[in-house]
């Protein structure tokens, strides 16, 4: 019998299944996402206290129906399938699912057909998100309904001596209003877990880790950026190893404006690190001349940030162990087994192959927020904890199309422009990330009486609790006329300003 205070979330491609995870973590339990196809070793070797099957846009009794290990219903652990997670349950235990005569989408009302645990102190009835066409017509043996629909008669089911539970609807999403509560009876009632993950426990068990993993003798080199993600994972690990760490910031040109002064500043200054600066402006300026491609401009750049990593580190001698700030939207994005590549991660997708060093990742299974309390916890600069998400490729995907120093310099003034007036505004917290962006565009205009053809800043702003999804910021107007005032009147080169009101999806945050 496995007890672990973790979840192990098997992901049939549902497109909620990161928002399961942030929800489990909600109430203070880990959890991890592995693909459908798992072998089931590797699952049982991470002793998780209790498995979720997410949902999926698949039916279960399609040729090419995502299956899992049959095995895992073996574990003795408590077992939550949801949406098309329960169905596959239902059918993998002897139970059936057909298509559904009246399909349901959105809003729906559950009726509470006998008491259980998991649907504990919702009444009678409550309201739930639907999103199906298949549903489970007979449980299996062992199982009875507990819950149904107007157009579902069993919208979740349970087999109380296994504790295996199933939920035809979705109970992560915001339009299930007591969806916490029931993944909450789940995971303390159920589960009879104690909810005791805290990013204080995340610090102490990652420097055990981290020490375990690198030896008394082995020594790291990190990849310091001055952003979040990398600031965190460096002082992560130089609690964990001292003066084995060096850190590498390396100057690609592709910085903000003001970057590597405050990089300085905070991690020699303050933290008292060993730090190495390395000016490498011309080579990554060199390299990315003539190209335009916004994949190949990441792998360009990934590639021989490595380079200059491996040059650097030889120069110190003997390093084991190269440190990166990946988190989990990034692993996730870069494409896994259910999920295609969005956009290549440069600390994921773009490393060379023939890489010298063994890579680690202490943060690459949390959310940004999360990152955020952890960067607190470790006493980092309020100006650190708070600054907004910046590409690891810079600002050479802000730049749209080839790479020069004369475009590098003019957007790095208006970012500076618009992240001063948003800051000025006292709006800077609210929004999870904002940012200028140069097109590849000139257009006609007046300055001075005169005609003129002049670059367009584009403005993106967007709001998001990890970055999966994201809905653009609603400025006041006049913050957005003070910000196009400054950037057309203090930038001789621009003429237009323009504001991007795209989600994400269809969009991404970053334009390339």
């Amino acid at each position: 019998m496995l007890s672990s205070e973790k979840v192990v979330i098997v992901d049939f491609g549902g497109q909620y299944t990161q928002l399961i995870a942030r929800r489990v973590r909600e109430h203070k339990v880990y959890c991890e996402i592995v693909p459908y196809n798992t072998p089931y070793e590797k699952i049982e070797a991470a002793g998780p206290g209790a498995l979720i099957f997410s949902g999926g846009s698949a039916s279960v009794y399609a040729e090419d129906a995502p299956r899992c290990d049959a095995r895992l219903y073996e574990l003795g652990i408590p077992l939550l399938g949801i949406c098309y997670g329960m169905q596959v349950m239902a059918q993998d235990l002897g139970g059936d699912v057909l298509r559904a005569r009246n399909q349901e989408y959105g809003k729906t009302y559950i009726h509470i057909k006998k008491n259980n645990s998991l649907l504990s102190g919702l009444g009678n009835r409550f309201t739930a998100w639907m999103s199906h066409g298949d549903y489970v017509t007979r449980v299996p043996e062992g199982f009875e309904a507990i819950a149904e629909s107007d157009n579902t008669p069993i919208a979740a089911m349970a087999d109380r001596q296994r504790g295996f539970y199933g939920l035809q609807f979705h109970p992560e999403v915001i339009h299930t209003p007591q969806g916490q509560q029931i993944l909450g009876n789940f995971l303390f009632r159920l589960c009879k877990f104690s909810g005791n993950w805290t990013m204080e426990n995340f610090i102490e068990t990652s420097i055990a880790e981290i020490q375990e993993e690198v030896g008394p003798e082995g020594k790291a080199v990190c990849g310091l950026s001055g952003g979040i993600d990398s600031s965190v994972a460096a002082v992560l690990l130089h609690r964990a190893l001292g003066d084995r760490l060096t850190c590498i910031f390396v100057d690609h040109g592709l910085l903000r404006k003001g970057e590597k002064e405050q990089v300085l500043e905070t991690f020699q200054g303050q933290f008292h690190m060993n730090l190495v600066a390395v000016d490498a402006r011309e080579e990554f300026l060199q390299r990315l001349q003539g190209g335009t491609d916004p994949e190949e401009k990441r792998k360009v750049i990934g590639n021989h940030f490595i380079r200059v990593f491996e040059r650097e580190a030889e120069r110190l001698g003997r390093v084991d162990f190269l440190v990166q700030g990946t988190l989990y939207p990034d692993v996730i994005e870069s494409g896994t087994a259910t999920a295609a590549v969005i956009k290549s991660h440069h600390n994921v997708g773009g490393l060379p192959a023939d890489m010298k060093f063994s890579l680690i990742e202490p943060l690459k299974y949390l959310f940004k927020d999360e990152v955020r309390k952890l960067a607190a916890e470790l006493a980092l600069p309020e100006e650190i904890v708070w600054r907004h998400p910046f590409p690891g490729p810079g600002l050479a995907v802000r730049v749209i199309g080839e790479v020069t120093p004369e475009k590098l310099a003019l957007l790095q003034e208006a970012d500076a422009i618009v992240i001063d007036e948003i800051k000025k505004a006292g709006l800077y917290r609210e929004i999870w990330q904002a940012f200028a962006v140069l097109p590849d565009i000139l257009s006609v205009g007046v300055k001075g009486d005169c005609r003129m053809y002049g670059h367009t800043i584009v403005l993106r702003a967007v709001t998001s609790q990890d970055g999966m999804t994201a809905d653009w910021y609603p400025f006041p107007y006049e913050v957005l006329e003070r910000i196009s005032n400054r950037l057309v009147n203090d930038l001789p080169q621009v003429n237009r300003f323009v504001y991007d009101l795209t989600t994400k999806p269809p969009g991404t945050i970053e334009w390339e």
